[in-house]
């Protein structure tokens, strides 16, 4: 029974945010922004089904809200939505804005080749 909850635990452990061992998609935000809104509708729905979504998952943060403290590292935020690509407690690259759908596939694909 020890061994089973365990296994929970660690299982759990494995889908919080704030890993710094696993690469993540930060997707700073705020209520209002009509590019966040674009986004939500074209990308948002399907982001976690891609590729892209299962190799740095979606995590939002508003940018009016105190950065939590696994991502004080990220400066310089001004433009909503900015997308920062992080992984091993560092960041990759970012995306200021929302260039539409197919600019943003690209530019994602360009940084997420950067984790190999």
């Amino acid at each position: 029974m020890k061994r089973f909850a365990f296994i929970c635990t660690l299982s759990l452990f494995a889908v919080l945010p704030g890993r710094l061992d696993a690469a993540q998609l930060i997707m700073v935000e705020q209520d209002a922004c009509e590019w966040c809104e674009a986004w939500n509708e074209e990308i948002g729905g399907v982001y976690h089904k891609t590729t892209e979504g299962k190799a740095a998952p979606l995590r939002r943060v508003d940018i009016h809200d105190e950065m939590p403290s696994d991502l004080q590292f990220i400066t310089g935020l001004v433009y909503t939505p900015t997308f920062v690509l992080i992984d091993k407690g560092k960041e990759i690259g970012r995306i200021r804005g929302y260039p539409g759908e197919d600019f943003f596939w690209g530019l994602l694909q360009q940084l997420i080749k950067e984790l190999k």
